[in-house]
């Protein structure tokens, strides 16, 4: 069910519902407004990958079992789909999806940082 406001809801993510801390290679605060739409400020650190730092954190599946849209603040991220072996790099001005099936990794001496964004849950 979507919920339908009339007001308007502003949240910081220095106050998140939810961390997923990676220590020092990074971590995703995770906010969800009123009407469950979820906003998530992601960043990591160089030498992170999700099969090190992410993977353990989600109960070691095989790959990523979630759906992405976001936006690239900063820093390379190459994300490589499981089943076709094929890579994309994401960078600084991309806004992207990403499905499920993937792994990824930061490329080079940057931080990656990133904004993700996930509609309300739709139960019909």
């Amino acid at each position: 069910m979507i919920v339908i406001t009339r007001t308007i809801e502003t949240r910081g993510f220095d106050k998140p519902d939810d961390l997923l801390d990676m220590k020092e290679c990074g971590g995703i605060a995770i906010i969800k407004m009123g009407t469950g739409a979820t906003g998530m400020h992601a960043v990591f650190e160089p030498g992170w990958t999700w099969e090190k730092d992410e993977k353990p954190l989600l109960g070691n599946p095989d790959s990523c079992p979630m759906h992405h849209t976001g936006y690239c603040i900063a820093g390379t991220l190459v994300v490589r789909m499981l089943g076709t072996g094929a890579s994309t790099r994401i960078t600084p001005g991309d806004f992207f999806e990403i499905p499920p099936g993937h792994d990824a990794y930061v490329e080079g001496d940057n931080r990656v940082e990133l904004m993700l964004f996930a509609p309300p849950e739709q139960r019909h």
